[in-house]
Formats: C-alpha cells, sequence, structure tokens
C-alpha cells in the first residue's frame, strides 16, 4: 500500500492540460456557440440532479467547471434552480426516495425542457437495477432526451453529449 501511495505521488495521474491554441477545443466553442445560439438564442442552462448516485458521475460533471475543461466558455452553465433550467441533467438510478423530488423538480423547469440520463445508472439503473430501493433508470420516471453512456461518463463525452442535444441529435 505504502508503494502504491508513493508511486502516486511521484507520478500524477491527471490529464495533460490542453494548449491554449488547440484547434480541436476552438472548433468544439465554435460549434457549441452557434448551436445554443440557434437553438435558444443564449448560453445552455443545465440543472444537475442527483437521483441516488454513487458519486462518480458527480465528479465527472465537476470537472466541466474546473480550469482544464471550463464549460462556461462553451456556453454551458449550471443553475441552482429548476426554474431557471433548460436541461435536467440526471446521475444515478432514481431511488424510492428521490423518485419524489425528481418529479417535483422536472415540474419546476420550464418548457421547452430537456432531460438528459448521464452514466449507465441513469440510463437503466446500472448496477443497482432490480434492487428494492431503485425505481430504475431515469427514463421509468420521466421522458428522456439523451443518454449519455459511461460509468462515469468523462467530461469530453458530457460536453459531446449536451452538443449532440442542442443539435437535435443523438449519440
Amino acid at each position: 500500500m505504502r508503494d502504491t501511495l508513493l508511486q502516486g505521488l511521484k507520478t500524477p495521474l491527471t490529464e495533460t492540460a490542453p494548449s491554449a491554441d488547440d484547434p480541436e477545443l476552438a472548433a468544439l466553442a465554435a460549434t457549441v456557440k452557434e448551436a445554443a445560439q440557434r437553438t435558444l438564442g443564449r448560453s445552455l442552462a443545465i440543472r444537475h440532479v442527483d437521483a441516488g448516485s454513487c458519486n462518480a458521475c458527480e465528479l465527472e460533471i465537476h470537472a466541466l467547471s474546473n480550469a482544464f475543461y471550463d464549460i462556461e466558455r462553451f456556453g454551458f452553465r449550471f443553475v441552482a434552480s429548476p426554474r431557471h433550467a433548460d436541461v435536467l441533467l440526471v446521475t444515478g438510478p432514481v431511488t424510492l426516495n428521490m423518485r419524489e423530488a425528481l418529479l417535483r423538480t422536472y415540474a419546476a423547469t420550464p418548457a421547452p425542457k430537456w432531460v438528459v440520463a448521464a452514466g449507465a445508472c441513469a440510463a437503466d439503473g446500472g448496477v443497482f437495477a432490480g434492487s428494492y430501493a431503485v425505481a430504475d433508470g431515469v427514463a421509468a420516471v420521466l421522458p428522456v432526451d439523451l443518454v449519455i453512456p459511461g460509468c462515469p461518463p468523462s467530461p469530453a463525452a458530457l460536453m459531446k453529449g449536451l452538443l449532440a442535444l442542442m443539435r437535435g441529435s443523438k449519440l
């Protein structure tokens, strides 16, 4: 165990930062900005709802706001209230205890609205499917517009999924 810890301190386990003039990121930024303007006329407001996950997906979602990904530069922003949201980004299987809260959040979100199930658990219950405490994936409770696969989905996969949603295509 000590050797593993020391190895982790010697070798960083993070991704290398993209260069400031990365053409792929510049192209993604331009595409997202154009799609957001065409679809909404403004940036995309996202309300994240944890319906009972293990928090792996949440770590990847939080990474979207760090200096490496900086999702706001692409025209996406997270909001604190469902009343200001365009998208409900749901993670985790819907537990029986969170089912009512998820339904109320959906009802509080103004139309038009999209629901995105992020991760394997949100898609179909994942490893928690069939549990006595789980209602199943998000689609068992709400109409889902897009599923972003992965356990957990990477921040890049989340951004590509949100872009696909704004373009009206499927992953």
